[in-house]
């Protein structure tokens, strides 16, 4: 509130006031009251933040349910913005995941320069591991990336463990891959040397003895070319 009324010079007590009359959008997050830049700008007529272009990147681990969250996180980045908000991208996908359809959108509509600076309420809607090299990365293609809240994590207990066995299923998956071409290379090698091996399909004379062949099983092959 005080930050807000310092921007229209203002008394915090008046900017209430105005908000309560209704003369200026306010946003609730929890018990705190927002003001976006473009709803005070319109008080004062200031047009100074007219190129500062912004882009909203919200996320979620689950695939539903979690609404709530995302909406939430666009509430309170929109709030705190000091631009125009240009786009808003979201995701619902764990932050171990290197290719999100939320996130490969950003990367690519930012290299076009649609926006300037990029928003996220902590690091790891970014990614769970590895944000500093999107951050490097946007600021590559003149994209400055703005963490609302620098400690701590948006997602509690329950997404850091779905993320936990995200990773052990994708290092399981991979395990066993492994095993499974070592097999099969195995298994091939070893049918090779039985192919090779005498006397076992390798396309010579089918060779057995009397006694192997049994009394009354007519003419046998013996001799000869069965050495």
């Amino acid at each position: 509130m005080a930050v807000a009324a310092r921007r229209v010079g203002v008394h915090p007590g008046t900017l209430r006031l105005w908000a309560n009359e209704g003369k200026v959008a306010v946003v609730w997050v929890g018990r705190e009251r927002r003001f976006s830049v473009e709803a005070l700008d319109a008080l004062t007529g200031s047009a100074a933040s007219a190129e500062r272009r912004e882009a909203l990147y919200v996320r979620v681990s689950g695939g539903s349910g979690q609404e709530s969250s995302l909406a939430a996180q666009e509430a309170e980045l929109r709030a705190s913005a000091s631009g125009v908000v240009v786009a808003v991208f979201r995701d619902r996908a764990s932050g171990l995941r290197e290719s999100r359809p939320g996130l490969d959108r950003l990367l690519k509509r930012g290299a076009a320069g649609e926006f300037t600076h990029l928003r996220v309420t902590h690091r790891d809607r970014l990614a769970r591991f590895g944000a500093a090299w999107l951050v490097e990365v946007l600021a590559h293609r003149g994209v400055a990336v703005e963490i609302l809240h620098a400690k701590g994590a948006a997602g509690g207990m329950e997404e850091l463990l779905d993320d936990f066995m995200s990773l052990v299923a994708t290092f399981a998956g991979r395990m066993y891959g492994l095993r499974s071409r070592d097999a099969r290379r195995r298994l091939l090698a070893e049918a090779d040397e039985r192919i090779g091996a005498p006397g076992t399909g390798n396309g010579g004379p089918e060779c057995f003895t009397a006694a192997e062949a049994g009394a009354g099983a007519g003419a046998v092959r013996v001799g000869g070319d069965c050495g």
